[in-house]
């Protein structure tokens, strides 16, 4: 991020028509504007600050937006915007899950351009995107859990019990705690629900030097192994 008043939004973008477009479109938003047309150029202009958005485009010449995308993943909490001239579910899904935030198909009007962005921005400076412990990364609004770049594929309450306890690290919450918070009851009234998700995390936890630590009767901790 450029500052606290200027967004900085990066274009990667090969088509050197499309990219002076975008580039003018979002300027005349007052954005700061940093542009690639190259992976290389863009992981060069990564290296000199962190950005808001970047709008990323699928196919460049020296290889694939969305392995760049899984590359920077680990690194950046921009929102990513992938811009593709193909209408592929199957990769849109692909993009998604490699850490991307949205898709925009070509050709797109200016103002849905626009829109996108603004929106990112929004969600972007309002809600953390990201917390890092050890070697995980959890990306809060993906729900999704990566360790060194490898995607753990946590289910929905997996993932929400691990943000729980990584949040706060060391500490022990109650498995009433936890099952009032993941599931959203006051009573545990399933007592191996509870133990069972916490079964099938710890075993996705596995070979990572961390483990969801269970102490009788007071609960369960996110700790070093």
């Amino acid at each position: 991020m450029s500052d606290n008043t200027k967004p900085l939004i990066l274009i990667v973008e090969d088509d050197k028509r499309l990219n002076m477009i975008n580039r003018r479109a979002l300027e005349s938003e007052g954005y700061e504007i940093k542009t690639a047309f190259t992976l290389r150029e863009a992981r060069f202009l990564l290296d000199d600050g962190d950005p808001d958005v970047i709008l990323l485009d699928v196919m460049l010449p020296d290889g694939s937006g969305i392995d760049f995308c899984r590359e920077i993943r680990r690194r950046t909490s921009a929102s990513i915007i992938f811009l593709t001239s193909v209408v592929d579910p199957e990769g849109e899904l692909e993009g998604l899950t490699a850490g991307g935030d949205d898709y925009l198909h070509k050709p797109y009007e200016i103002k849905l351009l626009r829109a996108r962005v603004k929106k990112s921005i929004q969600k972007e400076r309002k809600t953390p995107q990201f917390i890092t412990r050890g070697p995980f990364i959890l990306y809060i609004v993906a729900a999704q859990v990566f360790v060194k770049g490898e995607d753990l594929f946590l289910t929905q309450k997996e993932f929400a019990i691990l943000l729980l306890l990584a949040q706060n690290e060391g500490k022990i919450f109650s498995a009433e705690y936890i099952y009032e918070k993941v599931w959203g009851y006051q009573t545990l009234s399933d007592k191996n629900a509870i133990q069972m998700t916490i079964s099938r995390l710890r075993s996705k936890m596995k070979n990572t030097g961390y483990t969801i630590a269970a102490y009788r009767r007071k609960g369960y901790a996110f700790e070093k192994v």
